[in-house]
């Protein structure tokens, strides 16, 4: 297990904040929301990321970034090193002669007791694989399982509550194929909430009772899958594709680039053709999902799309409880008193990971100093993680979303040209509460409203602004608006 507990003026955290800053909430969630600071050590600082996609994606984009970032910290840092979490590394192959496939098999090391992210990566390419054109149809079945599963992410492990009872209640229907269930599911929420691990619980139930499962993370498809059908194997994939009945594909944010649009798509609609189930999930909705073409997005939206909201205190201490008691099977002397745990839902609110990373704190304090776990040793080892009477931040496309629902109009319109009465308005009430509740700058709101300027949005600002001073009712709906949004 590895712990690295911050001080007061921790550099990462500062560096956090400042990219958090200059990319903004969504970028910053989607690339840095899993990367870890390991050490920093004379010129170079080393960070880690849970797959090799995350990483080279990094690099290509923001190496230089970092090194400006940490060198306002430290002065003489040159570099960044990218490793990732738990590799998959190519079978050492025994005798003078290697067969012509070779398996790849997962390296596992010990772990934090708490830890729910996936330990894989899809390795280097297809290197692990070199003779794809010579697999047979149960070669072919078995490298289209796709990535390692977790064995902790089950359904046994997933707390369940309010804001996730129906994803959860849809995905455990589809995981045991039953008649007449759903066919296609689509399933968001923002970064670390629980969609991998539903996901992977998945894939575990429905492999237990003997069907043929594919789970898909984002790296694989592009470092293993695409690939390779671009082989000549690709019939014999495309056989065995026959077979998948439950296809899983995970963190589907993460497929950017326009060649990967491309082939993202083409290759999805191959898949589609076969598995009798297919659940999906990403970070945002379909809709919103630039990977996706239109095509591809109206064959989505054909299916049941499910979002999955922000925790609550009650599926906090859920998860909290849950965890702690996963940890005291291997170390039964593992105890955390009920004011740490409740201090611990209430106050680390950003994601599920949290929680997680909050647990493993408190348990490497306890296993290195053989300390009991107290509400002073909380206090002081969780400050960073803890937020105390800090409102959450609301996000543009929150907004947008509940006022779209309200008004009955679609997301398209409202970033549309078109100057409809029915439309003009809750743009304008839409621009007006982003203005109010989330201090985003009017151009920067404009771009987010289909690259209007900002002298557009200023107008909407006054005019509703206006508006609701003088008509009471349209100052209740506001009002009701802001409501939702917070909700």
């Amino acid at each position: 297990m590895q712990l690295q507990v911050l001080a007061d003026s921790d550099p990462w955290d500062r560096v956090k904040k400042e990219l958090r800053n200059e990319l903004g909430d969504d970028i910053f969630s989607n690339w840095f929301g899993r990367v870890n600071h390991e050490e920093t050590t004379g010129d170079a600082v080393r960070l880690s990321v849970p797959t090799r996609f995350l990483k080279n994606w990094i690099l290509s984009n923001y190496e230089k970034q970092l090194v400006g970032l940490w060198k306002r910290e430290k002065d003489d840092i040159n570099r960044i090193e990218l490793t990732v979490r738990g590799a998959l590394r190519p079978r050492q192959i025994e005798g003078p002669q290697a067969p012509k496939a070779i398996t790849a098999r997962r390296i596992s090391g010990r772990s934090a007791p708490f830890n729910s992210t996936p330990q894989f990566s899809a390795g280097s390419g297809l290197a692990a694989i070199p003779c794809l054109a010579d697999m047979g149809e149960d070669s072919a079945t078995e490298f289209l399982s796709g990535a390692a599963l977790n064995p902790k992410l089950t359904f046994d492990t997933f707390a369940e509550g309010a804001s996730n009872s129906l994803a959860c209640a849809a995905v455990r229907q589809m995981a045991a194929g039953h008649e007449g269930t759903l066919n296609l599911l689509y399933v968001h929420s923002s970064t670390g909430i629980g969609k991998t691990h539903l996901l992977q619980a998945a894939a575990c139930q429905a492999r237990k009772t003997g069907r043929n499962v594919a789970y898909l993370s984002a790296e694989f498809f592009m470092y293993h899958l695409v690939p390779a059908l671009r082989t000549p194997a690709f019939p014999v994939l495309r056989q065995a594709m026959k077979s998948i009945d439950l296809l899983l594909i995970d963190d589907l944010q993460f497929l950017h680039g326009k060649q990967g649009h491309e082939e993202f798509s083409k290759t999805l609609e191959l898949l589609m053709e076969f598995p009798s189930q297919i659940i999906m999930a990403a970070d945002r909705a379909p809709e919103d999902l630039e990977t996706l073409g239109t095509g591809l997005c109206q064959y989505i939206q054909k299916g049941e799309i499910i979002g999955i909201q922000a925790t609550d205190y009650a599926l906090r201490l859920d998860i909290v409880n849950k965890r702690i008691a996963a940890a005291r099977k291997t170390h039964p002397s593992f105890s955390v008193p009920d004011e740490v745990s409740d201090y611990i839902a209430r106050y680390v609110i950003a994601s599920a990971r949290d929680l997680e990373g909050a647990l493993n704190r408190l348990f490497a304090h306890n296993q290195l100093s053989r300390k009991p776990v107290t509400f002073e040793l909380a206090e002081k080892t969780l400050h960073d993680l803890v937020r105390i009477g800090e409102p959450r931040s609301i996000k543009v496309e929150e907004i947008q979303q509940v006022v779209c629902k309200h008004f009955s109009v679609t997301k398209a319109d409202l970033l549309s040209s078109c100057r409809a009465r029915v439309l003009v308005r809750p743009r304008q009430i839409a621009m007006y509460i982003a203005k109010v509740m989330t201090g985003r700058s009017l151009p920067e709101i404009g771009r987010r409203f289909g690259n209007r300027d900002h002298t557009t949005v200023l107008h909407a600002v006054r005019k509703i602004d206006g508006m609701v001073k003088q008509d009471k009712a349209l100052s209740q709906e506001v009002e009701l608006l802001k409501r939702l949004v917070h909700a």
